[in-house]
């Protein structure tokens, strides 16, 4: 082994690039979880999800089997990168920047040590984040010190947005209705799924670009559900070729700096029968009560125990698959969650000014019966002082979303 070899490098390429957030913004967020580490006595905290080291640096790392940080003390946020990674990482972190080389499997650590110094005596990671592995290797790292969970913190203190951030969201809300409205003239007999998914991508990826000076076009995606492949919300788009009759499913998620936002419509190619109506006429009563019920002081779980009354009502509370909604921020379909603020029965958190989250009600009726197919209306809300705005724009329901022919 070359002792020679430089562990760390400064590859501070360049100049800061643009962020949507502001300095003092980057500043409130980095406070806000040290007077948290102050509170109660953690002298550092390193972070190692994509969620939250986007959250209090503004940067998404490419993980692709190397470990990635950002450490937080008192005076100092610092993320920690590959080099693999060139300059990237310090363009978009807000603070400084570690670039650790790849000759040596511990140099990560290495840099880790440098970033939180060797008198850190309770030292914060995300315990849901840590795997086994990489928590050995941090004690080993950090003999002498203890450390706690930092994750459920930093969520909440996630779930309720600043003004920048809703501005944020609210763009990408945009952005979801331009997609899906591009996506509507390329849903016919014959197209597949995927083509119909291109073509509301590439809008939204349009929109983004023009609305941005210098922003990274990644992780948007769409997905286009046709037929039995519309019973699950998260089934990939695939090749099938739609016919007309079919059930469809359109889900657009543009993502903006690594903040989500999504669209999903239930529709219908040419027609639906009476009793496909039937069951989408119920579930968009379903959905337009839920939306009624987000204001603020309202627990989650009421909204999702008043909704499931409706579906008792008519035997359909069997055939709903998930929870009715749950916070936007800074996730995606592969990182992130705010999991204190789901509209499920055993989430029993207030809504708050500031928090922002979906009505999403969803219903399954499986293959063979009358209706067959999953029926899904997602509108994106803005709790406010007295109320909350729907930030939503495109239109739902049997009057709208029979389309093509």
């Amino acid at each position: 082994m070359d002792e020679t070899r430089p562990r760390l490098v400064d590859w501070r390429n360049g100049d800061k690039a643009y962020s949507p957030f502001s300095d003092a913004e980057m500043q409130r967020r980095q406070n806000a979880m040290r007077a948290w580490m102050a509170d109660n006595g953690v002298d550092a905290a390193l972070f190692t999800s994509y969620h939250a080291i986007n959250y209090y640096c503004g940067w998404l790392y490419c993980g692709f089997g190397r470990k990635y940080a950002l450490a937080l003390t008192p005076s100092a946020a610092t993320s920690i990168s590959a080099g693999v990674d060139g300059g990237q990482p310090w363009r978009r972190s807000s603070g400084e920047n570690l670039t650790y080389t790849d000759w040596r499997r511990d140099n990560f650590f290495h840099a880790c040590q440098q970033a939180i110094g060797a008198t850190a005596r309770r030292i914060g990671i995300e315990f849901d984040h840590a795997s086994l592995e990489l928590h050995r290797r941090l004690q080993e790292s950090f003999p002498d010190a203890e450390f706690v969970d930092v994750s459920e913190a930093s969520m909440w203190m996630r779930t309720v947005k600043s003004a920048e951030e809703i501005a944020l969201i609210k763009e990408g809300a945009r952005t979801a209705d331009i997609g899906a409205a591009a996506a509507v003239p390329a849903i016919k007999a014959g197209a597949a799924e995927y083509e119909v998914a291109q073509v509301c991508t590439a809008a939204m990826l349009s929109e983004i670009a023009a609305n941005h000076p210098y922003v990274e076009l990644m992780d948007s995606w769409t997905w286009f559900q046709s037929g039995i492949n519309t019973d699950g919300a998260h089934n990939p788009v695939t090749n099938r070729r739609i016919q007309a009759g079919d059930i469809l499913s359109l889900n657009a998620f543009p993502m903006i700096f690594g903040y989500y936002t999504a669209l999903e419509r239930t529709m219908f190619l040419g027609h639906a029968s009476d009793a496909a109506l039937d069951v989408w006429e119920k579930n968009v009563a379903v959905h337009e009560r839920g939306l009624q019920l987000i204001r603020p002081g309202v627990r989650c779980c009421d909204i999702a125990i008043e909704l499931n009354e409706m579906y008792r009502q008519w035997g359909l509370l069997d055939c709903r698959s998930f929870g009715y909604g749950h916070s936007f921020g800074v996730l995606c379909h592969y990182y992130g969650r705010e999991a204190g603020v789901e509209l499920r029965e055993d989430v029993e958190t207030e809504l708050r000014p500031g928090m922002v989250v979906s009505m999403e009600p969803m219903l399954m009726i499986p293959e063979g019966k009358p209706g067959a197919g999953g029926y899904r209306e997602h509108d994106i809300l803005v709790v406010t002082e007295d109320g909350a705005e729907n930030i939503t724009g495109f239109p739902y329901g049997p009057q709208h979303n029979i389309v093509g022919g």
